[in-house]
């Protein structure tokens, strides 16, 4: 892997009109361009990841994985507004000297994708052969193929949705508060918020997973316990574990631009803005998926032009994009090379025929 940080003076103004007066992005390649640059896959990474694609989703991203050095360009930038390195609350305004802090702006996904343009131009890269995410990171590579329907020529689309959903925004509102009930969550100090942190963490598990994982995984078999439950010990070890690598307000502006993701804001509605995607698509769904239930994905499926659906039956809700690595991996290389059962990926009409499925948008 090669660590590269990417900065611009240029103002870079965001879609409310405020301007950041620099833009640095972190990011992460592996492998090299070919000679026309045809090999190019762009990964985009869930709330908090970061450009590390290799390490997060191992299995899919590596030596000996699906999208390996040997055969393709890879890249995977750390999206504005998280805290390993690229702009976010804890950069430096160079205007002020100081950290943003909690004047950092309201990024939202469609800022995201445009700082990804700027540096995808920057590298002169003309075309993106594949380009995946899951979670919050498809819906980047969502608004980047609708924004630039020319530029990517393969969409795999993981456990995500068109606009966010109001229970996802409800998830993503009790962790606000969460925070905003630890009194130091402003403060300008290094442990400011992190107990508001831990408990939105807390909460955040309970929508990545799913009451069977927790019952198969964290159930006491001992009945003569009344306290200190195994469940109780993993939500407190899981909330410690962000707390320790992560930074509260970078959460805070991750999970507002989260909340702000609707591709048909201004294009008319969801389903004229889907039908603005040219590549060739490919959409996975989580059977088990609390967070982004499948039906959001048929919906994707339905209304992007020829895109192929498939649903994988999980254990894991909704962190089985990131874990379903080799199931994942038999259906892109199907999608994208014919390697393997074509039936085996299938296509919406059908979903829709033998459910009898009314999908809907706003």
């Amino acid at each position: 892997m090669n660590k590269h940080l990417f900065t611009t003076t240029t103002p870079f103004q965001l879609e409310n009109g405020t301007i950041l007066p620099e833009l640095e992005l972190a990011y992460a390649t592996w492998g090299q361009l070919n000679e026309d640059k045809s090999n190019v896959v762009w990964v985009c990474h869930a709330l908090t990841a970061n450009a590390d694609a290799a390490d997060w989703w191992a299995g899919l991203v590596g030596e000996n994985d699906l999208f390996n050095p040997k055969d393709h360009f890879i890249i995977c930038v750390n999206m504005l507004g998280s805290c390993y390195g690229s702009t976010s609350p804890v950069s430096l305004n160079p205007e002020t000297h100081q950290p943003y802090h909690t004047h950092f702006p309201l990024i939202t996904i469609r800022d995201i994708v445009n700082s990804l343009e700027v540096l995808r131009k920057h590298l002169e890269i003309n075309s993106i052969h594949t380009c995946i995410g899951g979670s919050m990171g498809g819906m980047q590579a969502m608004e980047w193929a609708i924004a630039q329907p020319t530029v990517i020529k393969n969409l795999v689309l993981l456990a995500t949705n068109a606009k966010h959903s109001a229970w996802g925004i409800a998830f993503n509102e009790s962790q606000r508060m969460a925070i905003k009930a630890d009194a130091t969550w402003d403060k300008a100090t290094y442990y400011a918020g992190q107990a508001g942190l831990k408990a939105a963490r807390s909460m955040a598990m309970l929508s990545y997973r799913n009451y069977e994982m927790y019952h198969q995984s964290q159930e006491d078999l001992d009945n003569e316990k009344v306290t200190d439950f195994k469940s109780s010990s993993y939500q407190q070890y899981q909330g410690k574990k962000l707390v320790d690598r992560f930074n509260v307000l970078s959460y805070l502006s991750l999970i507002n631009s989260m909340d702000t993701h609707n591709v048909g804001r201004g294009r008319g509605g969801i389903a004229l803005a889907l039908q603005h995607i040219t590549a060739k698509t490919l959409v996975i769904g989580i059977s088990s998926d609390l967070l982004f239930p499948p039906h959001e994905q048929q919906l994707l499926a339905q209304y992007i032009p020829e895109a192929i659906y498939h649903e994988i039956d999980s254990y894991y809700g909704h962190d089985g994009f990131l874990t379903e690595t080799k199931r994942i991996t038999t259906l892109v290389k199907d999608f994208l090379y014919g390697a393997g059962q074509r039936s085996s990926i299938t296509p919406i009409e059908i979903i829709k025929k033998k459910n009898g499925l009314q999908l809907k948008v706003s």
